[in-house]
């Protein structure tokens, strides 16, 4: 049996990019996610022989639990987990912004994050050389007016991946963090504003070239293809275009 890597947040943008590039790496991909149909296309597109889908979502203590039994149940070795479930609600500033959507983003992006981990770790530890991915962003250091909610969650991520690292010395898992700023994909930016398709497309107005799910993927597969003794702790990705959270270059 090929090494296992389970990767959430699947179905779309870079998750389902992730899933691809993993599979070319020699990696069997559980692709992980609440859309059962896309994951179907998904795991069509790269071979059933390469590619598992387990429908799952990552804020429900079942759905994890049920998402570690599938993955036990393939037999392989588990030597990769990429936490990538995650997203933005909102661009409100703090004193008048949703309590909803806080909670809905601390969930996903934390407690999503600690959930799958504490599931699989036990089957990452005893692989003898585990990696786990967790994809963060810019937003995880730096924050910006109207992003409270998801910078709060960002850094929250962070502290956790920070603290797992520390926890984890001595253990063969290797813990790292990707921290994209700029990524274009069909969903994040359109699911932060509800829908709204020209709020989504301004925020890459002008940008020649920003990130891609495909750059992100890229990234990820590099770190968790390394020698096992070799932890790239942190990386921060962004397009030339961004200089810094603030900082967008934009041609008009």
């Amino acid at each position: 049996m090929q090494n296992i890597a389970v990767v959430t947040g699947a179905s779309s943008g870079i998750g389902a990019a992730t899933a691809r590039r993993l599979a070319t790496e020699g990696f069997h991909v559980v692709a992980v996610a609440r859309r059962a149909d896309r994951l179907a296309a998904l795991v069509d597109e790269i071979g059933a022989k390469s590619a598992t889908a387990v429908e799952g979502d990552v804020t429900s203590d079942e759905s994890v639990a049920a998402l570690a039994a599938a993955v036990t149940a393939l037999g392989g070795p588990v030597t990769l987990l990429v936490n990538n479930a995650g997203g933005a609600q909102g661009l409100d500033p703090v004193e008048s912004g949703s309590v909803a959507d806080w909670q809905w983003m601390y969930d996903v992006n934390v407690l999503g994050t600690l959930r799958v981990t504490q599931a699989l770790l036990p089957a990452l530890v005893a692989s003898g050389a585990g990696t786990i991915v967790t994809v963060g962003s810019t937003a995880a250091f730096t924050v910006y007016e109207g992003g409270g909610g998801y910078t709060a969650a960002k850094h929250a991520q962070n502290a956790l991946v920070g603290t797992l690292r520390l926890e984890l010395s001595g253990k063969p898992v290797r813990v790292i963090e990707v921290d994209p700023g700029m990524v274009r994909t069909d969903e994040f930016s359109l699911k932060r504003f509800g829908g709204d398709q020209a709020r989504a497309d301004a925020i890459y107005q002008g940008v020649k070239e920003p990130l891609v799910a495909d750059d992100i993927a890229d990234i990820i597969a590099y770190a968790a293809t390394r020698p096992q003794h070799v932890n790239l702790d942190r990386i921060v990705v962004r397009p030339i275009a961004q200089a810094a959270q603030h900082k967008v270059h934009r041609e008009s």
